[in-house]
């Protein structure tokens, strides 16, 4: 055990012990986030891509029918590893507050997809309207703006810690001012 300047003691020496020992079961949540994310990932990008150059299909019609595929096995792997030690709330509200924030996540990966292929792409179409750069705007920029806000709020919103308000609060909650 060591002490920091501070005077505090963390049980890992050296520079970083402090840190982890502080923010070491955010790191472990986030690990374990980006590896049901890594796999929903795959989901998305092999259905998009079989979607839009095997099947024909639209490409922002593709990434949204592959979002939604992956989203729900992320929601099962979220709620049932990730944050299996967190509060269950009713079920039917951590779905619908899961999908709603999917959604915004979606609409962050559709808008940078939109952007480069219709905006970008009006300008530039030999580059901006290519598999490539759709992969790109849609899984590079898109998925890692969108993993951003998912973590915080799927953290924030959906798998709360024990005694967190929820975001409706109930009646209990109002009463007693938690």
């Amino acid at each position: 055990m060591t002490r920091d300047a501070k005077g505090s003691t963390n049980t890992r020496p050296g520079p970083l012990g402090g840190l982890v020992d502080r923010f070491g079961h955010l790191i472990h949540e986030l690990s374990k986030f980006a590896t049901v994310g890594g796999f929903a990932f795959l989901v998305d990008l092999v259905l998009f891509n079989y979607l839009a150059s095997g099947r024909h299909v639209p490409p922002v019609a593709a990434k949204t029918i592959s979002t939604v595929v992956a989203a729900t096995l992320a929601f099962l792997g979220n709620r049932f590893w990730t944050w299996r030690h967190r509060q269950r709330s009713h079920p039917a509200r951590e779905y619908a507050l899961f999908f709603f924030f999917n959604g915004v996540g979606l609409g962050i990966a559709v808008a940078c997809l939109a952007i480069s292929r219709y905006g970008l792409g009006a300008v530039w179409p030999e580059v901006f309207q290519t598999p490539l750069a759709d992969n790109v705007a849609s899984f590079v920029v898109g998925t890692g703006l969108g993993t951003l806000f998912r973590f915080w709020s799927y953290r924030r919103f959906v798998f709360v810690e024990a005694g967190t308000p929820s975001v409706q609060g109930t009646s209990h909650d109002r009463e007693t001012g938690a």
